[in-house]
């Protein structure tokens, strides 16, 4: 089972990557609650096709238990809800991992020791996987930078991963 919280999945999203993820991937998706709450929003272009996605079955929402442990983890270490009940669910359901590109919450899963994935993570695996092309994967790495917030190494790096992969 892997466990998105908003960001990640927004972001596979935009760059058309979700859809050959689900295709690929033989476990559970899940996302919390309040992450489909955070997503789908009236307007927002994600919205229909996350929902789409839900409608199908492909995503499944899940609930997170334990209210206090949630706002623990919020105050712990900086996050905001929907990463919270992210790194909640993948605690209670002992998922393989957490898809995430929130600083903090990747502080929080290094320090539980939780496996975790980024946007970059899954497109380098989609191009060492050959599931998509390197100029592809070129493409949509140009767009993350558009898109996420990373930093200029973390993008040099990813290009070199891709294009090691051609």
């Amino acid at each position: 089972m892997i466990v998105f919280d908003a960001s990640t999945l927004i972001l596979l999203i935009k760059i058309d990557l979700l859809e050959l993820f689900i295709s690929n991937y033989k476990r559970s998706i899940v996302i919390p609650q309040k992450v489909k709450t955070e997503v789908c929003v009236e307007g927002r272009e994600e919205t229909p096709h996350l929902k789409n996605l839900i409608k199908e079955g492909q995503i499944e929402v899940l609930k997170a238990k334990n209210p206090k442990q949630k706002m623990k983890l919020m105050v712990d270490f900086n996050i905001d809800e929907g990463e919270a009940e992210a790194l909640l669910l993948t605690i209670q359901k002992e998922a393989d991992l957490i898809a995430t590109d929130d600083r903090n919450a990747i502080r929080a899963a290094k320090l539980l020791k939780i496996d975790f994935v980024t946007a970059i993570g899954f497109l380098i695996r989609a191009a060492e996987k050959n599931l998509i092309v390197v100029d592809e994967a070129l493409f949509k790495l140009e767009k993350l930078r558009i898109f996420g917030r990373y930093s200029r190494p973390i993008i040099e790096n990813a290009k070199r991963k891709i294009k090691s992969t051609g």
